[in-house]
């Protein structure tokens, strides 16, 4: 059984058809990247596997139970935790404040904290800037901290949209090194990113995505090597 198993998801802003029956499943223990230009659909998909949107039709099945029409809150509480694109820490709290944000769902003030300093040790620097407000952050730290904040629910998978946009190529390395370091810690991630070679470079297996579907899928290794992929994506 798949952890995540997406089947002939449909979706709709209003009369605009954005998702064209897209199905995919995530195995425990991979890291799975969705690639493809912009207003191909990436985010939407996110969107609604967490439950931030609704399906037309399809199914969401989560570590095998259906959560097509969950509300988001209860779909964390399941194990699932997202890392939306631009960051969106809350900008006018600390950077410890926006950690205990992430542990809204856990009631164990003890574990909370173990939580906290958990994160710390994967991100030394939010522990420095611990009393530092969010807004005030680099648009590195920002990342380290809303990808630590969605650490704090202890999930079994993470979705991470555009992890590496508007940051530095160095930076750019650092962040998908995390990615790669908290997946080897045992967490399953679901990466959408514009950086296809990055994504590729980290994932065991990847879908292409254009308008909407699915137009290819496969080891990220051979998708790598792929020329209608290098041509279009990795700019070759």
């Amino acid at each position: 059984m798949s952890l995540l198993e997406v089947k002939d998801l449909q979706v709709y802003y209003g009369m605009i058809h954005a998702i064209k029956g897209v199905s995919f499943h995530v195995e425990e223990g991979e890291i799975i990247a969705l690639i493809g230009a912009n207003g191909a659909g990436k985010t939407t998909i996110l969107h609604t596997v967490s439950g931030l949107l609704s399906a037309k039709s399809g199914q969401v099945l989560f570590d095998g139970r259906d959560v097509t029409k969950t509300p988001p809150h209860k779909i964390v509480s399941l194990g699932m935790a997202q890392v939306p694109e631009g960051r969106r820490v809350f900008s006018q709290m600390t950077v410890y404040q926006n950690l205990k944000m992430g542990a809204y769902s856990r009631k164990d003030k003890e574990e909370t904290e173990a939580a906290i300093s958990m994160v710390y040790k994967r991100f030394p620097r939010l522990e420095e800037r611990r009393n530092q407000i969010a807004g005030t952050l680099s648009g590195g730290e920002q990342q380290m901290l809303a990808m630590g904040r969605a650490l704090m629910s202890h999930p079994k998978i993470i979705l991470m949209d555009e992890p590496s946009m508007g940051l530095s190529p160095i930076l750019v390395g650092e962040i998908f090194d995390i990615i790669r370091s908290v997946n080897e810690a045992g967490t399953t991630v679901l990466l959408v990113e514009q950086n296809a070679r990055k994504a590729l470079g980290i994932a065991n297996r990847a879908y292409v995505l254009e308008t909407g579907r699915v137009v290819k899928d496969g080891d990220a290794h051979v998708l790598m090597d792929d020329e209608d992929i290098r041509k279009a994506y990795l700019g070759e």
